[in-house]
């Protein structure tokens, strides 16, 4: 104990000789462990993106030698980044994994979704997400969201119960004091599991380098064919860029988050390693989704208003 009498293991303190990347991956393990102990049908949102890399390396290392006990799944908007999807299933074949595919091409050509005018179908993934957990019943959906991302992420807790139609009510908020969770639900209500919340971009980027991690090509820089729209250089695709006076170009970027192509941005870079990735983000000043997501610029609440609706 402290002199004020609170615990003298309080996030960001430890044994002497750990280092903060052991605590941050102590921490995710014991916070993967818990859910899974206390919930009888988890399941890991898999994009193929860096974030849900770093989850899954953690969770294998949570029960390996064992295999994973609990499956992946992954909300194909149909304009994912195609180095993304087959990262995916290189990463899915090579350790054995179980990996269940919802499709918003699927709920739009029934009729359950309509196509927006901007081709964007980034917003339109909380619907299959929602109808995925109700039909195979998953009752804790891991995420790799982290605090550092997004203000309405910073306040949402790392056992978040959502409702019946995977929204979120910030007044709903469990008291999480002492790493103590609360993994009770109500009846429809499901738990999102965040074990990266205290993670940075950085220290996500200081874990892939230590750990080996390997990511899809796209996080490194590499000469792509891009057209500028809002400030961000966008890949064009079947998704409906480039639009009329919009000038295709070929620039050296990569991208330091990934998600439907319609609505992630690339950054002009030259970094081709981890470590040279890390040189950059430590000159950096703006934050991945508030510098490369046009879907976080609709709006000041933008991402609070999708987590209402069911988003990650």
């Amino acid at each position: 104990m402290t002199a004020g009498g609170a615990p003298a293991d309080g996030p960001g303190t430890g044994p002497p000789g750990l280092s903060q990347l052991d605590l941050l991956e102590s921490d995710a393990v014991q916070i993967i462990r818990e859910a899974v102990g206390e919930c009888g049908r988890p399941v890991l949102l898999f994009s193929g993106g860096k974030d849900s890399i770093v989850l899954l390396h953690l969770a294998r290392k949570a029960f390996g030698p064992a295999p994973l006990p609990f499956p992946l799944l992954h909300v194909d908007t149909g304009h994912n980044f195609p180095e993304v999807l087959a990262h995916r299933d290189s990463l899915v074949a090579a350790h054995g994994l179980r990996l269940h595919v919802v499709s918003v091409q699927e709920f739009i050509d029934d009729g359950r979704l309509r196509e927006r005018p901007d081709g964007s179908r980034n917003v339109l993934q909380s619907v299959p997400l929602t109808a995925a957990i109700e039909r195979h019943g998953f009752d804790a959906v891991f995420g790799g969201a982290r605090r550092d991302e997004d203000r309405a992420r910073a306040k949402e807790r790392v056992f978040s119960v959502r409702d019946g139609s995977g929204g979120w009510d910030p007044g709903r908020q469990r008291p999480e004091l002492w790493r103590l969770y609360n993994a009770r639900c109500g009846p429809g209500e499901h738990l999102r599991v965040f074990p990266l919340s205290d993670w940075t971009e950085f220290d996500v980027w200081q874990y892939i380098e230590r750990e080996g991690i390997g990511l899809p090509a796209l996080y490194y820089a590499h000469r792509r064919t891009v057209f500028a729209r809002a400030g961000m250089w966008l890949t064009p695709g079947a998704w409906g860029g480039p639009g009329e006076g919009e000038r295709l170009e070929t620039r050296l970027v990569r991208y330091r988050t990934v998600g439907d192509m319609s609505c992630t941005g690339a950054v002009e870079s030259d970094a081709t390693t981890p470590a040279q990735v890390i040189a950059e983000l430590a000159a950096c000043r703006s934050t991945e989704r508030g510098a490369t997501r046009a879907d976080d610029r609709l709006s000041e609440a933008a991402m609070e208003d999708r987590k209402r609706e069911g988003y990650f």
